[in-house]
Formats: structure tokens, C-alpha cells, sequence
């Protein structure tokens, strides 16, 4: 798989990834008119601590094998309840129901575009694990 692709795509691989592996509530906020830090958010929810650490590792070690990256920046808590992982233009945030609830990222960033679902489908659809592959 080629290696350098565009930030979109790239925050659409993971919001695919974490969908193949049952996140919950995934949303994709495009900062870069709003925020300098990155071009995208990656919001989704875990259910359970095991589940949220779960998330983390799978798209670190998917995220590795396909485009040979790891996160320039990493915060996982020790209770499992918001990890982030920070690939640069890409910012990906896994919550516990509780912690998506209380701080309510999207409301901060309300200011942002939203990547609707269907893009981010459409832009990843390779990469799914349910794709069939010809």
C-alpha cells in the first residue's frame, strides 16, 4: 500500500479500522481552518476500559503495518478512559462512553467541519477488513 496519502484519506483509514473493530459514535472534525495543531480530529467511543485500550493498540499496530508509521505523540491512561494518539496532521481520540460524555469534544470544536460518514467510507473502502479482495 503506498505509504504517502493525503490527511483525509489517511483520518479516514483510521475511522475504518476503528469500525471494523466496533467503535462506537465515530466522528472525523476537519481543524485545519480552525486549529494549527492538526488538519483532523478522530473522535470515537469504547464501551468498556478493555475495549478502549483494545481500539488503541489495533490502530497503532494497523496503522504500522500499512503505512509504516507509528504516533509522534502518545496518551494513554492508565484507567483506559481517553487514550489519544497523535500521528502530526491526524489526532485521534478513544473515549470511555463516561469521559466522550463529560467532555464533549465535539461540542468544543463545534466550529469545525464534520467528514461525513459516507466520505470517510468511501475514502477507505480498501481498507476495510470486510472489503473483498480481487
Amino acid at each position: 500500500m503506498e505509504n504517502k496519502i493525503s490527511s483525509e484519506k489517511f483520518a479516514s483509514v483510521i475511522a475504518r479500522i476503528l469500525d471494523d473493530n466496533l467503535a462506537k459514535d465515530i466522528v472525523i472534525l476537519n481543524v485545519e481552518n480552525v486549529c494549527s495543531l492538526s488538519d483532523y480530529f478522530i473522535i470515537a467511543t469504547g464501551i468498556s476500559t478493555p475495549q478502549v485500550r483494545g481500539l488503541t493498540e489495533t490502530v497503532r499496530k494497523k496503522i504500522k503495518e500499512i503505512f509504516k508509521r507509528i504516533p509522534i505523540g502518545e496518551e494513554t491512561e492508565k484507567q483506559n478512559k481517553w487514550n489519544l494518539l497523535d500521528y502530526g496532521e491526524v489526532v485521534v481520540h478513544i473515549m470511555h462512553t463516561e469521559q466522550r460524555e463529560m467532555y464533549k469534544i465535539e461540542q468544543f470544536w463545534s466550529h469545525a467541519n464534520t467528514l461525513e460518514r459516507e466520505v470517510w467510507e468511501e475514502n477507505s473502502k480498501e481498507y476495510s477488513k470486510y472489503s473483498e479482495k480481487v
